[in-house]
């Protein structure tokens, strides 16, 4: 048996996430084209004949203005630790910038380039941005695309010939360390995320605070009172279109599930200490 962890790190929407789902072949982390989706350091977990991979999602790396970027970028840099590999995951069709070398020169030797979005750029685009991530000086370099798994399956048996011998870190039908309850409240993240553009997504943010199923009581934090109306909508009628959308993506389509969603005004949460220990650590609901 040979198992490992392997991290993923990269700019904001780079495509780590969706490049973990395609690997899995199941959804364990949220995604959509806003930068800074993911916020938790989420663990997924493959399963093969011979080895067992744990794939470390992590936040994108930026430039933080607030307290929660900071806690991103270091939940991000944490995750670096006491991994087998370290890949360095690279948008096709954008350039690279002062922020991939940032990255780079936070890995590790012997770390990986991985080119992502490949879907969506020309093969000579794809060309110019593996030979110019060569100066990361990686161990391997992969051209894939997170979205139509091409490239994907040469990626995944290239990380496991660098597993070691060891144990299976996790059951058999474990795919992910994400509480359930937390999983939840990242797929009502998600939805909102889809409906609203500019800075609301950012001030947005979710949890579980009751879980006594088939009834999943659902809190969504904004930081003013105009947002408040908004992510209700008229009527209550953006609450009751995600709360469709989230059900959709549960069990059975979330057949016999009582989703409550609840808005509140938690001014700058993004800012407040005790606000992003609750909302970015692991806890139990009630």
């Amino acid at each position: 048996m040979k198992s490992g962890f392997v991290t993923f790190v990269g700019r904001p929407n780079a495509g780590k996430s969706t490049l973990i789902n395609q690997i899995l072949g199941t959804k364990v982390s949220i995604v959509s084209d806003k930068p800074q989706t993911t916020r938790l350091r989420i663990m997924g977990v493959l399963h093969r004949e011979e080895s067992q991979i744990v794939f470390v999602d992590t936040p994108g790396i930026h430039k933080p203005v607030t307290e929660l970027g900071e806690r991103l970028n270091e939940t991000a840099r944490a995750a670096l630790a006491d991994v087998d590999v370290a890949c360095l995951v690279i948008d096709a069709t954008a350039p690279i910038g002062r922020g991939d070398q940032v990255v780079a020169d936070g890995l590790p030797p012997g770390s990986v380039v991985i080119v992502t979005k490949c879907d969506k750029a020309s093969k000579d685009l794809v060309v110019q941005q593996l030979a110019e991530s060569s100066k990361f000086e990686a161990a391997e370099y992969f051209p894939v695309s997170g979205t139509t798994g091409d490239g994907v399956e040469v990626l995944v048996d290239y990380l496991e010939s660098r597993m070691s011998e060891g144990p299976a870190y996790f059951p058999s039908d474990q795919v992910t360390d994400l509480p359930e309850p937390w999983f939840v409240a990242e797929l009502v993240r998600e939805q909102l995320l889809a409906m609203f553009r500019e800075e609301l997504p950012y001030s947005i943010a979710t949890r579980v605070i009751e879980w006594d199923l088939p009834r999943i009581r659902c809190e969504i934090l904004v930081e003013r009172e105009s947002q408040k109306g908004m992510v209700i909508g008229r009527n209550g009628e953006v609450l009751k279109q995600v709360g469709i959308a989230t059900r959709q993506q549960l069990a059975n389509n979330g057949e016999g599930v009582h989703l409550e969603l609840h808005v509140k005004v938690e001014k700058d949460w993004q800012r407040r200490t005790e606000s992003l220990d609750r909302l970015l650590h692991f806890h139990e609901p009630d």
